[in-house]
């Protein structure tokens, strides 16, 4: 019997800077803010909160950082940019953090991604495969897999079985919160990504002030804790 591969996912994001935009695009990023607020500060909080969200979208974010970890020998790789820097690969227990722009990295990971069947993320299907899948094709690459077919797992292909925690763990939102990672890793004893003090809201920040290394290191973080929860469903809810 052939092995079954599988793959942790995770994605880091960052957003296009607001006051960059051209007007066309600013007042359609603002038309429902100027709709449905009722007086100024309203307004002006609704801006706020657009401008720090548009790291969300595809389609006025990019992505930074794509962690890939491989789940049977719990070693894989980020990737990651570094505008403006020469970073040479680094490893660190078992992950290799290589440099590389979007367009190398989402190359790279689709081109790793043929060799394996089964990729497990955590709300990968409500936000980093989307994502990843629609930067991809606005940088003019084909993914290999469609990771987004079919949202319960029996609609899945086999060969491409996207296993999103989030959803498994809330019986596809079946209960009244779905919770976080770090609530999840919690429950479970499992180290928090979040216990560094670094959370996914400081991630433009810190690409900001170029700290790029950091953010690769908090996305290992994040790919570690989701492939212990992973396991602990594999063993004890997976039917």
């Amino acid at each position: 019997m052939s092995t079954i591969h599988k793959l942790i996912i995770d994605i880091e994001t960052v957003g296009e800077d607001y006051e960059s935009l051209d007007k066309a695009t600013r007042d359609n990023l603002t038309r429902w803010i100027k709709r449905d607020a009722d007086n100024d500060n309203e307004y002006k909080l609704a801006l706020d909160d657009l401008k720090t969200g548009l790291g969300f979208s595809p389609l006025t974010g990019e992505i930074v950082a794509i962690g890939a970890l491989d789940c049977q020998k719990n070693e894989g790789a980020v990737y990651y940019q570094a505008p403006g820097q020469k970073n040479a690969e680094l490893k660190e227990d078992g992950v290799t953090f290589k440099q590389m722009t979007e367009l190398e990295m989402v190359r790279k990971f689709w081109e790793l991604a043929e060799h394996y069947q089964v990729f497990v993320t955590f709300n990968g299907r409500a936000f980093d495969i989307p994502f990843l899948m629609i930067r991809s094709a606005i940088l003019g690459v084909r993914p290999t897999k469609d990771l987004m077919r079919g949202r319960y797992l029996y609609q899945n292909n086999p060969d491409s079985l996207h296993i999103d925690l989030a959803e498994q763990l809330s019986f596809y939102g079946a209960v009244r919160r779905k919770g976080s990672l770090h609530l999840w890793s919690r429950a479970f004893g499992i180290p928090s990504p979040k216990s560094g003090g670094v959370t996914g809201d400081d991630v433009g920040p810190l690409f900001k002030k170029k700290k790029f290394l950091e953010i690769a290191k908090y996305n290992v973080g994040d790919i570690r804790a989701t492939r212990e929860l992973y396991l602990k469903w594999e063993e004890y809810l997976q039917f």
